[in-house]
């Protein structure tokens, strides 16, 4: 049997599968990277969420404990509900859709600071245990929040290095650069802190 007449079709085949596998192989590490950064999201949410939570148990403390002025308080919740109502996709988050939802959590961050400065007036609370506990959960909160965004702006430049690199992104049309979390406007300035 002369198989000379059949290598060019075994080289054929051989190259369509060899090219088959490349592609197979982009697409599922692809989805990988995007998997993980969607993941990764679902860590800053619940770390976001935690933070709402407790901001709840907080604000009745304090309520409950101290003559307190009430701006402070109505600032805190309406900041909580404002950003508790944003929702993004994290398949297609835009740098707009990031942006805000920043500026969101930036506002529950800075109304977080001034019932916590306030609240220094009022030296029964600041001995109720139940106050301590909260506050320190906070801090704790907020270094959870700062490593789960750390950790999804790393994600999304996996992600985002491997989709947009030559010549995958030829193959990768379904798959958009994903936003990065920035540091809200004004951030790089220190918080002045009146007591």
């Amino acid at each position: 049997m002369d198989f000379k007449k059949f290598l060019p079709w075994i080289i054929g085949i051989g190259a369509i599968i060899i090219i088959a596998m490349w592609y197979f192989g982009i697409q599922n590490t692809a989805l990988g990277f995007n998997q993980a950064t969607e993941k990764e999201w679902g860590n800053v949410n619940t770390a976001y969420q935690r933070r709402n939570d407790l901001i709840g148990n907080l604000v009745n403390t304090v309520k409950g404990a101290a003559d307190f002025e009430k701006g402070t308080l109505t600032a805190v919740i309406e900041a909580r509900a404002k950003a508790t109502s944003m929702n993004i996709d994290p398949k297609n988050i835009t740098p707009e859709q990031l942006a805000e939802y920043n500026k969101a959590q930036s506002g529950v961050s800075s109304a977080l600071s001034r019932l916590l400065v306030t609240v220094e007036a009022y030296p029964t609370l600041k001995a109720n245990e139940n106050f301590l506990k909260l506050q320190d959960e906070l801090a704790s909160t907020e270094n959870q929040i700062l490593t789960a965004r750390t950790r999804f702006n790393e994600s999304v430049q996996e992600y985002n290095s491997y989709v947009l690199a030559m010549p995958r992104n030829m193959f990768l049309g379904k798959y958009k650069e994903k936003a990065y979390f920035k540091a809200v406007e004004g951030a790089e300035k220190p918080v002045e802190v009146k007591f």
